[in-house]
């Protein structure tokens, strides 16, 4: 079981790790152990997510998201197999703990006089600039 917070824990059944051959340095250890992670959460399904956080989750994951809605998060950052199962746990913490705050209510605000003032003017400026590019007359 992965604790969350004091409210959400996620079950084992929820959680899925399999274990692969990581890529890079490492010399023979590379070609033989499967040490490289790829920890599977079925989030669309888990019933220790509100639905508004399984919402932000998506939206947090990204391209880890899949169409049937789990959320793969892989690390071979080390060699050893347990800290890097270790550090992929994390992380699904973190991601779920960042998915936890409600994002804070935009408040619309009105542009100040001087804002305005000043955009005027600037597109003043430019107009006259652009007035000057046209074909040069003969005065007469």
């Amino acid at each position: 079981m992965l604790q969350i917070t004091d409210e959400i824990s996620i079950q084992d059944w929820e959680l899925t790790e399999t274990f692969v051959r990581a890529s890079g340095p490492g010399g023979q250890n590379v070609n033989k152990v499967a040490t490289a992670v790829e920890l599977r959460f079925e989030a669309a399904r888990s019933p220790s997510l509100p639905g508004p956080v399984k919402t932000r989750l998506k939206r947090l994951a990204g391209r880890r998201w899949t169409i049937e809605g789990a959320l793969i998060i892989q690390c071979d950052e080390t060699r050893s197999q347990a800290r890097n199962r270790d550090i992929a746990r994390r992380r699904l913490a973190d991601l779920i703990q960042k998915a936890l705050v409600p994002p804070k209510r935009r408040i619309a605000t009105r542009p100040t006089l001087g804002s305005k003032k000043r955009r005027l003017k600037a597109k003043k400026v430019r107009g006259e600039v652009k007035a000057l590019r046209g074909p040069v007359r003969d005065p007469e």
